[in-house]
């Protein structure tokens, strides 16, 4: 069955809801792209998850180790099942990526790929604040994050205009894996407190902000009577 769309309607200004704000604490989901014993993107993640903690901020992390590829046939997977649920706690999200071969990690994408755009009428991430990060072996670089944002736009997230750029990361963190008092670590404290403000200001208003104009104007059309032509 097609839809016909008829006249477009004419448009309405959105309203702003009222907005009380919450002062419960933020619920912040940290994802890596590592499974390296030593994985320094999981150190990054490990201090911004400290650092969000300290603001006010509950904070979970999903461990990518036992994690299938991306396959039919795996959906119900505890893992899977596990990641999924995480994503529709957040209200917030961290990605971690390393640097490889001008990209994010496979290990990072297979969790992106296995968290669906939709789950029936729920959106996992829809209208969550996202901060992006990277660490790099050699020259600091900006290819992962970037790829992340692309990521995060594609996956209908709030992503926040900060974010953090590791270089030569294997120099940055303390054996304990606490990271070391440098500029790098400013940077991430700055980008934690920026997606702890845009959480705090968006979550109870993600469903206005990403709210669309097309998708009211094609439920309508789905939900009017059928005209005799499309019969």
């Amino acid at each position: 069955m097609s839809v016909s769309y008829g006249n477009p309607p004419p448009l309405a200004r959105p309203e702003l809801p009222a907005l009380t704000l919450r002062t419960d604490p933020p619920r912040i989901l940290m994802l890596y792209g590592s499974l390296r014993e030593r994985s320094y993107s999981r150190l990054l993640a490990e201090e911004a998850g400290r650092v969000l903690t300290d603001l006010g901020c509950e904070v979970r992390f999903f461990h990518p180790h036992d994690l299938p590829m991306k396959g039919p046939g795996l959906d119900e997977h505890p893992e899977v099942v596990r990641l999924r649920e995480l994503s529709l706690w957040s209200e917030g999200q961290v990605w971690s990526s390393p640097e490889m071969h001008g990209a994010i990690t496979g290990v990072f994408k297979n969790q992106i790929d296995w968290i669906p755009l939709a789950l029936g009428a729920v959106r996992p991430t829809q209208g969550r604040t996202l901060a992006v990060m990277q660490v790099s072996g050699g020259s600091q670089s900006f290819n992962a994050v970037n790829t992340l944002r692309l990521l995060g736009r594609w996956m209908r997230m709030l992503t926040i205009p900060n974010q953090s750029s590791v270089a030569k990361a294997y120099d940055e963190f303390h054996e304990d894996g606490r990271m070391k008092d440098s500029p790098y670590r400013d940077r991430l404290v700055d980008v934690m407190e920026e997606l702890y403000k845009f959480t705090l200001l968006t979550r109870d208003l993600r469903d206005f902000l990403v709210d669309r104009y097309s998708e009211r104007r094609e439920a309508d059309a789905k939900a009017a009577p059928l005209r005799p032509e499309t019969l």
